[in-house]
């Protein structure tokens, strides 16, 4: 139990009230006792509209449950469905044709196409190495994965010259495409340059001259060729380079929410302290890696001087957004009067944003936003109502902190179907803060499965890919941004490449995220940020915007994916279920046990995959929805989670703080899988986070 103190009527968490007071607040010259004050007022006005907000959301899903069992056995009537939703307001009316009014927004979220990264704000190294990856090597990019298929595998240990050279031929020919020498001559045959520079074909794209070679860019992005002609690899080069930089993940998302497991104040205070050290600019992480002890600080700014002899400088680091969780769960850091814990996305709101602050008056080593702005990205809401919440709670923070309006910035996740439905409108209620939309198939099909929970039996997991509203999602979501105004103000956002060791794959799939008009994706790693940003060097997405088909109606969004019949075979609900079993407990064994939120969780079939709690609210919910149609049964189930537990156990042999899921069958982690699967139906719009909390702090209790 942490010892909490008395502020303005709330109980605090002693250390999280200290390092609010000493380390934030009166650093950005902010006194404490006004803060108390005004946040327990704050409070005051939106612990009962949170609490009406996910009150409205049950009842809604109380009135679609009751259709469906009404409606049973009939044809699906599509008009009278709908009807039904605007009926009860879960469908509102299109606001009238708007422009967000959005201002003072970084190029980087603005007018610029390239990668976005999220890390788990509780892991310091990883969210170092993301902040770091605005560049990445090529080289290292395409020589340590299986990006280039027709590259031969490397023989021996350490560097191998003949993989090598079809890394720097592969290099090349894409300098010949993104930046074409003059004459139609080729970088494969470029000399080492002279005092007279490299003759381009198009002279304005040489931006200057860096310690270690020449600056270029194209479609906003820069290119940092590095020329070391004494270097192992520049050695054997005839114009002596040695490596190509590439500027990758534009923006980076530092998570509180889907990828961590934070569960009491103590987790909270990490992920603030960590979001204040990369604000700061002084976050380090020392490791051990390979016998040696290394420290990860943040990087530099990149130095060169330009065509006519200034000096100038570009950002080493990624645009930093942080996104707090949604307006279901609370948090024991912060209690009310009566006893109640605070939810925790107020005060997430409150707290990020004063850290954010700091960065706002020049307090940092370095500024993160160069227009004065906070980013703070807002999850799992559903509808404009909820939109307006976070208007009106963001308002209520800048006069806690006295920042002027606007300057919290709102990045809306339309991962929810009622925000899907409505997305014109959710907008519309931010529109003068709104920074980012974006698609998450994960949640969205969580959301999608829970909604629709007793119409019928669900298609496959692997089906829902091939699903009308799916394919209306994606279309629609760049459609109504457009349309919205957001292209030169805003990012619109694709989802998650979820297989970090499969880029020769992302590399032919992901493409078509910035082909659909989205400036912006998700990525793994930084790694996978440096090849993604080819993608963007290979197609101009603001040009990509300009021609895009018309956007589906609504009724594609509204299809319901319940399968046209259940005669699958028993070997086929065998294999679903042991695919939905084994990767939720591969999952929750590391949450519940180690607290870790995001990892490289290998599947079925030992593909590793970057799993969040998304992907388990679809694992989740898709067996609660067949065990209570009858696909299955509770036996059936238990037969996989015993067979899968035993395959999850294998998969992590290796992991010394790893413990085992046969034998501990009572554990917190086998039993909150239980509840996740039994009890998934009636979860809250099918989340994961009330459960996990449950049987995370339980775990951490002993």
């Amino acid at each position: 139990m942490s010892t909490m103190v008395a502020r303005s009527g709330l109980q605090v968490d002693e250390a999280l009230a200290a390092f609010v007071e000493r380390e934030v607040l009166e650093a950005g010259g902010h006194d404490p006792a006004a803060f108390w004050e005004g946040f327990a007022g704050l409070l005051a006005d939106y612990v009962p509209r949170n609490r009406a907000l996910l009150a409205r959301r049950e009842a809604l899903q109380a009135e679609i449950d009751g259709w469906h069992k009404a409606h049973r056995g009939q044809p699906h009537d599509p008009a009278a469905y709908r009807a039904f939703l605007e009926q009860i307001g879960y469908l509102v009316p299109e606001p009238a044709p708007f422009t967000i009014g959005t201002a003072n927004v970084d190029r980087e979220i603005a007018s610029l196409a390239g990668p976005q990264l999220v890390v788990p704000v509780l892991n310091a190294r990883f969210l170092l190495n993301a902040a770091n990856a605005r560049w990445g090597s090529l080289y290292d990019a395409f020589y340590g994965t299986d990006a280039l298929p027709d590259a031969p595998a490397a023989r021996h240990g350490g560097y191998d010259p003949v993989r090598g050279a079809a890394v720097i031929a592969a290099a090349r020919d894409f300098l010949d495409r993104a930046v074409p020498l003059a004459e139609g001559a080729s970088w494969r045959d470029l000399a080492a340059p002279n005092d007279g520079g490299i003759a381009l074909s198009d002279p304005s794209q040489y931006v200057g001259a860096t310690a270690a070679g020449r600056l270029f860019c194209h479609n906003g992005l820069h290119i940092e060729v590095r020329f070391d002609p004494d270097s192992a690899i520049g050695q054997s080069d005839p114009a002596g380079i040695s490596d190509v930089l590439l500027e990758a993940a534009l923006t980076t998302i530092v998570d509180l929410e889907d990828s961590v497991a934070a569960v009491d104040a103590a987790d909270k205070l990490t992920a603030y302290r960590n979001w204040l050290g990369v604000i700061r600019g002084d976050l380090t992480d020392t490791f051990a890696k390979g016998g040696d002890t290394l420290t990860r600080q943040l990087a530099s700014d990149l130095s060169y001087t330009d065509p006519v002899g200034r000096a100038a400088s570009l950002p080493g680091r990624s645009l930093l957004f942080v996104r707090n969780v949604g307006h279901l769960m609370t948090s024991p850091a912060i209690r009310l009067a009566d006893g109640s814990d605070i939810p925790e996305g107020i005060m997430d709101a409150a707290i990020t944003a004063a850290i954010g602050a700091l960065d706002v008056a020049g307090e940092g080593r370095w500024r993160n936003s160069r227009t004065g702005s906070i980013y703070i990205v807002k999850p799992k809401m559903h509808g404009p109502e909820e939109c307006a919440f976070t208007n009106d709670l963001f308002d209520a923070v800048e006069n806690l902190l006295e920042l002027p309006r606007y300057t919290i910035k709102v990045g809306v996740m339309d991962e929810e179907r009622r925000t899907s439905a409505n997305l014109a409108a959710c907008i519309h209620a931010v529109r003068d803060r709104i920074v980012f939309i974006n698609t998450g198939f994960l949640d969205r099909t969580g959301d999608e499965i829970h909604t629709s929970m007793q119409a019928g039996p669900m298609v496959r997991k692997a089906a829902m890919k091939g699903s009308d509203w799916l394919t209306a999602y994606e279309a629609r979501n760049v459609a109504i941004g457009l349309a919205c105004g957001l292209s030169g103000k805003a990012q619109i956002g694709k989802g998650m490449w979820a297989a970090p060791d499969r880029m020769g794959a992302m590399m032919i799939e992901k493409i078509a995220h910035p082909r659909s008009g989205a400036n912006t994706a998700w990525v793994p790693s930084p790694t996978a940020a440096t090849l993604h940003a080819l993608h963007y060097h290979a197609v101009d997405v603001f040009a990509a915007q300009e021609h895009l088909p018309p956007a589906p109606g609504l009724d594609a969004l509204l299809t319901i994916p319940v399968a046209a019949g259940t005669n699958w075979s028993a070997d086929e609900i065998r294999a679903e279920l042991d695919n939905n079993c084994q990767g939720l407990l591969g999952y929750v064994v590391r949450w519940i046990d180690q607290g870790v939120g995001c990892s490289k969780v290998p599947d079925i079939d030992d593909v590793g995959l970057m799993e969040d709690r998304a992907t388990l609210r679809i694992s989740s919910q898709h067996l609660s929805n067949w065990l209570l149609h009858g696909v299955c049964s509770d036996e059936q189930v238990m037969d996989s989670l015993r067979r899968m537990a035993a395959k999850v156990d294998a998969q992590n042999d290796g992991d010394p703080a790893y413990v085992a899921l046969i034998g501990n069958e009572n554990g917190p982690a086998f039993r909150a899988a239980l509840d996740l699967i039994f009890n998934g139906a009636e979860q809250p719009s099918g989340y994961t986070e009330p459960l996990l909390h449950h049987w995370r702090q339980i775990a951490k209790a002993g």
